[in-house]
């Protein structure tokens, strides 16, 4: 059986090659003019070749919906680890006369596990999943408890919208299908073509764009493949 020509995860391959062809799309004006099959007719049945193969291989959800679960993951980066450090950081101290309740807490919210990874290196999958602990485990008696010590609510509320807000985008379905499950030959190869073709779309585009770092950056799929890990 021919085996994958890549080495990122399948949902990866689709997000980073969705992202670069939206990128492409954004910057249409000069790379038709350098281009001429790059038709919008090309980029559209590119888009739609990712689509039906996320839909065919990795489940019933399409590609656009996984670029639409990254980009939230992107934008609320940040600010959702701002909250999240700020109530760490108070449980920490807060509890400190009682370190193994301090402790308890930490590890039912998902900060023991998941909080180094998603803040020191920008991990989204751990991110997601210290979102999805912390809103699951947060029991009323806990809230409370962190409360009465002096944190804000609005705080813990912060924390608890961003979690409905990777529910609503069904992260967590998504990050969830990167494992490399076994996978039938006839999908192999459409992953493998995708590559391919992307890679081809890439190195076409970084040639074109040749001393403009920031545009080659937008198509240089190892860089906006570790993005997508923090890296």
């Amino acid at each position: 059986m021919k085996k994958r020509i890549y080495t990122v995860k399948d949902v990866e391959l689709i997000i980073v090659a969705a992202t670069i062809i939206e990128n492409a799309i954004l910057n249409k004006q000069f790379l038709q003019s350098k281009r001429t099959t790059w038709t919008d007719e090309f980029f559209q049945n590119f888009k739609n070749r990712i689509d039906a193969v996320a839909q065919n291989y990795l489940g019933a959800d399409s590609a656009k919906n996984l670029r639409k679960a990254s980009a939230i993951v992107l934008n609320m980066q940040k600010s959702a680890l701002a909250n999240l450090t700020e109530l760490k950081t108070q449980i920490i101290q807060d509890f400190k006369k009682t370190p193994v309740r301090r402790q308890e807490i930490l590890d039912t919210l998902g900060f023991t596990t998941y909080y180094k990874p998603a803040n020191d290196n920008r991990d989204q999958e751990a991110l997601v999943e210290l979102l999805y602990h912390f809103k699951t485990n947060l029991a009323a008696e806990i809230k409370t408890e962190i409360i009465e010590k002096g944190t804000l609510e609005q705080t813990i509320n912060a924390i608890l919208t961003y979690a409905d807000t990777l529910k609503n985008a069904d992260i967590q379905q998504e990050t969830s299908k990167g494992t490399r499950k076994t996978m039938t030959q006839e999908g192999v190869n459409a992953f493998n073509e995708i590559y391919e073709d992307i890679i081809a779309v890439c190195q076409i585009s970084r040639k074109f764009y040749k001393g403009d770092t920031a545009k080659q950056d937008m198509f240089s799929f190892a860089k906006i493949a570790r993005t997508l890990n923090g890296k």
